[in-house]
């Protein structure tokens, strides 16, 4: 088993900035891929970001290419997601996830706030 534990998020004007970070533990070698999506009120949970464990492989939706930047250090086991140039509309719960080769977001964080006032 593997369990993803977050950090980061909060209150932030618009334009600003604010890092989320997730640390693996456990059976954390079983990774090969972690990402973040982020849910809004009465919303489906979408895909933010994406990182090849091995590979470094990253992707991105659409609507944070160029603002978001996803990154990670395999010696602690933590993925990162830089945001910058935070709009309202970026407002959600985001949450770190974790993938097995065989099972694609097998494993999710608890999620962390992000709130972006305009």
């Amino acid at each position: 088993q593997v369990q993803l534990v977050q950090s980061g998020g909060g209150l932030v004007q618009a334009g600003g900035s604010l890092t989320l970070s997730c640390s693996a533990s456990g059976r954390a070698f079983s990774i090969y891929a972690m990402g973040w999506f982020r849910q809004t009120p009465g919303k489906e949970r979408e895909f933010v970001a994406r990182i090849g464990w091995t590979s470094g492989n990253t992707l991105y939706a659409d609507g944070v290419k160029g603002r978001f930047t996803i990154s990670k250090d395999n010696a602690k086991n933590t993925v990162y997601l830089q945001m910058n140039s935070l709009k309202a509309e970026d407002t959600a719960v985001y949450y770190c996830t974790g993938s097995r080769l065989t099972h694609e977001n097998a494993y999710w964080g608890k999620g962390t706030q992000v709130t972006v006032s305009s």
